[in-house]
């Protein structure tokens, strides 16, 4: 249809399959009534900002079928709320829509089903899902471009937004006039991937159906059901696991010391343990060591530690004090079952001349749960985090309406 605007001189020309009540200029928003001798200038709008996104007569291929944007709507709310709703005509002749506000996007699409909002419900259901009420208010349309089937209207709008992320309805008032539309969160991607080469506005703040980067609840279904199978292979793998004593010896530090002893070898069977290894030894105002090598006799791996053995005491402006301990504690954690010997070398300073011994005990545990408990604890404070920032999330979605359900702080 070539519709030439006598306001600006420009023709706009698109192929339109249906039946044009109200055209605007795209180039200077010159409203357009039909008559029966053809199109009849009425008004004008006065918007002045320069539109940013789709165009009329632009393709798109979305969801599997090609439209045309055949018209827009700029419409406004609050004195300086603005958005735009772009109307688009597939090849079959079925009529989608689009709503851009700060950079996000909705898909929607008519509904026939009709719903009582005269006393603004909390909430409505559709297709088993609940929507709770985001918005009423009166939207005004500031400017237009296009073909429309329709009258625009010159009066203000009654609006009501239910929303059920990515879900929205949308219900349209005017007089006895009401249009209900279902709409999805689309994101922008799919936007550029429809219509390449375009440039769209720029994205800031949560969308209004916006979903969320994860679904916290099945998050928190995978996490339950991760820390499940966890505890039952732990069960699995260490039920017939006993402690070992795999080494208990007194070492004379006048045979040892500097010295390394070899212990016999012996073979580790079950799931990962820890090896915990025990030190006593006499030190008196002085120090001793203990070095440790566990070698696995198949594969040659060696793993080193070692550990301190410090104890003094003293009495200081009329106090006594003490400073260590005689005994000491460490681990090899993750040993795996296999065969193996362990090298220890004592050590002791030449001047401490009344120790004489040091104690070493090697026991491989049963595994200890927190094995278990380890990752279930990580993906239990995972979700704290993630919790949190979906509620920082929704807060932001709902800073704008009336009806948000987040006490203000």
């Amino acid at each position: 249809m070539k519709v030439p605007c006598f306001q600006c001189n420009v023709t706009t020309d698109l192929e339109i399959n249906f039946e044009v009540k109200n055209f605007v200029c795209p180039n200077c928003q010159n409203l357009y009534i039909a008559a029966e001798d053809g199109l009849r200038s009425q008004r004008k709008f006065n918007y002045k900002e320069e539109h940013i996104g789709l165009q009329i007569g632009q393709k798109g291929n979305l969801k599997g079928e090609e439209y045309t944007v055949t018209g827009l709507l700029i419409k406004k709310t609050y004195g300086s709320y603005y958005w735009t709703e772009y109307i688009l005509q597939g090849t079959s002749g079925n009529f989608i829509y689009l709503s851009e506000a700060t950079g996000h996007w909705i898909l929607l699409k008519d509904i026939e089903e009709k719903y009582d909002v005269k006393n603004h419900p909390k909430y409505i259901r559709h297709d088993d899902r609940v929507f709770d009420l985001y918005e009423y208010t009166d939207a005004e349309i500031v400017s237009a471009q296009g073909y429309f089937d329709f009258d625009i209207p010159s009066k203000k709008v009654s609006m009501f937004e239910y929303i059920a992320p990515p879900y929205i309805l949308s219900i349209e008032r005017l007089k006895d006039t009401e249009n209900n539309f279902l709409g999805e969160h689309i994101s922008v991607n799919e936007i550029k991937k429809a219509f390449p080469n375009t440039t769209l506005p720029r994205k800031y703040g949560t969308g209004l159906v916006e979903p969320f980067y994860l679904n916290v609840r099945n998050s928190a279904i995978v996490f339950c059901v991760i820390a499940i199978l966890i505890f039952i292979s732990h069960a699995l793998i260490y039920s017939d696991q006993t402690k070992k004593v795999v080494l208990e010896k007194d070492f004379s530090f006048s045979e040892y010391n500097n010295k390394d002893f070899v212990s016999p070898s012996f073979t580790l069977e079950g799931g990962s343990a820890p090896m915990s290894i025990f030190v006593y030894t006499d030190t008196n105002n002085s120090w001793a060591n203990v070095q440790i090598a566990l070698v696995n006799e198949t594969t040659n791996d060696e793993v080193y530690a070692n550990k301190d053995v410090e104890f003094y005491h003293g009495y200081t402006e009329g106090e006594n004090w003490t400073e260590g301990s005689n005994n000491e504690e460490f681990y090899l954690c993750g040993v795996k079952a296999g065969k193996y010997h362990l090298t220890i070398t004592p050590q002791k300073p030449p001047e401490d001349l009344t120790n004489n011994n040091i104690r070493v005990s090697a026991v491989w545990n049963e595994s200890s749960t927190w094995n278990a408990w380890i990752p279930v604890i990580c993906m239990g404070l995972l979700m704290i985090v993630i919790y949190q920032l979906n509620k920082y999330f929704e807060q932001g979605r709902w800073a704008e309406s009336d009806y948000s359900p987040f006490e203000e702080e």
